[in-house]
């Protein structure tokens, strides 16, 4: 049997849920299998971190294990059953006796159907079977950040389970923020068959692009030189860097159009990819350049426009 479940995770039983969570992620991040390569105690350990927050993280298997109905393995106790179990007259009266009346225009599938949660005898159930006795397991969720460019180009990325399992999602092409992956079979497991996990996508932000919908949106650092005469420019992509022209007498704000670089939508297409360009002085002083501005402030003053 495993370790209760509190002392796995160093909690007291009167701990709130928030102080739970607390001390399972401190542990996990402390015993996570990325960060312990070739571990193996790391590798038990979060294990247990992972299984014991499996019962007490859950609020219906805490009240559960609690109350004595379950072990740290979060399987049915001896108890389990309640008073109205098998041995004291669960199905009747008296000392475990069937009480004839009891079945009248049901048959027992349906009385251990409605005694143990799985609807008629469980077969309208996830499972099958007998209820509770013969459930699929439970279906699992976690939350998945990736990279601006996986969302694009589809990738790999490992994730981790609270019940210690490890499983590798592949992240396909023009991935949606928010999106759910359905991996089947890849659930808690159960007495006929594992539950399925669901992925929700979270597209990470990034520190060069914005999203704008389907649209990319930079900003672009560009030289006085390059605004006042035009020239070819550097540019960041999701796909690389490209080469961009800058037009002759181009200002802070413009936008220059990248077709088909942004977002990749649901059907595999792209969106734009928007450079918004700002004009960058010199770092240093440059006394020609301010010579020619002084000059050209007294040929030729103007004043921009001021919102």
């Amino acid at each position: 049997m495993a370790r209760d479940p509190y002392q796995e995770l160093g909690v007291a039983r009167t701990a709130s849920a928030d102080e739970v969570r607390k001390a399972f992620r401190k542990l996990a991040k402390e015993n996570h299998p990325d960060t312990n390569p070739g571990n193996k105690a790391a590798e038990e350990r979060f294990k247990r971190v992972s299984a014991a927050f499996d019962i007490v993280g859950d609020p219906e298997k805490r009240k559960k294990f609690d109350a004595g109905l379950i072990d740290a393995d979060g399987r049915e106790t001896a108890g389990g059953f309640g008073a109205g179990g098998f041995g004291g007259g669960g199905f009747g009266q008296g000392r475990g006796g069937f009480r004839t009346e009891s079945f009248e225009g049901a048959d027992l599938g349906d009385i251990l159907g409605e005694m143990f949660g799985g609807g008629r005898g469980g077969r309208g159930g996830a499972g099958g079977g007998f209820g509770g006795f013969s459930q699929r397991g439970a279906d699992t969720r976690a939350r998945l950040e990736i990279d601006l460019e996986d969302a694009i180009r589809g990738g790999k990325r490992r994730i981790a389970f609270s019940d210690g399992r490890t499983i590798d999602v592949t992240i396909p092409k023009g991935a949606q923020d928010g999106q759910t992956l359905r991996l089947k079979g890849q659930g808690a497991p159960g007495r006929s068959g594992p539950g399925d996990a669901f992925i929700e996508i979270a597209i990470a932000p990034h520190p060069v692009f914005k999203r704008e919908g389907e649209s990319l949106v930079m900003d672009l650092p560009v030289t006085f030189y390059d605004a006042v005469l035009g020239g070819k420019v550097e540019a960041a992509t999701p796909d690389g860097p490209v080469m961009v022209t800058v037009p002759k007498g181009s200002n802070t704000g413009a936008r220059l159009r990248l077709k088909g670089r942004g977002l990749a939508d649901a059907k595999g297409g792209r969106g734009d990819l928007f450079a918004r360009l700002v004009v960058v002085l010199p770092d240093a002083p440059d006394p020609a350049l301010e010579a020619f501005a002084e000059d050209q402030k007294a040929k030729r003053p103007y004043s921009p426009k001021r919102r």
